[in-house]
């Protein structure tokens, strides 16, 4: 698969805007991830509000990409949906990573901003979008059309495989 080989985190974007229709196909692409006894629990808000992703900007010192993207996916675990309540964060990151890989094989740019597992950068995406409390702002993923392409760095450490024992 090579688009893995092709991704890589995108902070700076164009003024371009992202169609609804390709965010669609990203979250499709989420969707169709592996979880925990298939329970899906994900839900996502997608923001395109200026004044919303600035806000979103400042919740952390990491997240100023928002302000500059052209959509914004909140991603969102849903506690009654999840079969498994441990479990969420392995299935909200699957989610993520199959956004991220369609969204460069759209040749879109994208980076995912951690909120999850932090108390205050949770508690303040939850309160500013309203989110109810029986679910978990997992992380933003902002999107849009990459400003530069630089080289993606091959990351592969054969000292870091161990086979049969460590």
């Amino acid at each position: 698969m090579s688009i893995i080989f092709k991704r890589k985190s995108v902070r700076k974007f164009t003024d371009e805007e992202v169609s609804d229709e390709l965010i669609e196909i990203l979250l499709r692409a989420g969707m169709q991830a592996p979880s925990s006894c298939n329970s899906q629990p994900w839900e996502f808000i997608v923001v395109s509000n200026p004044e919303d992703k600035l806000a979103i900007s400042k919740m952390h010192k990491f997240a100023k990409p928002a302000a500059e993207a052209s959509k914004l996916i909140v991603t969102i675990g849903n506690l009654n949906e999840a079969k498994v309540h441990r479990m969420i964060e392995q299935d909200l990151g699957a989610c993520n990573e199959n956004i991220l890989l369609q969204a460069t094989h759209e040749g879109l740019g994208a980076v995912w901003l951690g909120f999850h597992p932090i108390e205050d950068r949770t508690l303040k995406l939850k309160q500013f979008l309203d989110i109810p409390d029986y679910c978990i702002p997992f992380s933003v993923i902002c999107v849009g059309w990459p400003k530069n392409q630089g080289e993606v760095k091959l990351r592969y450490d054969e000292s870091k495989v161990h086979w049969n024992r460590y």
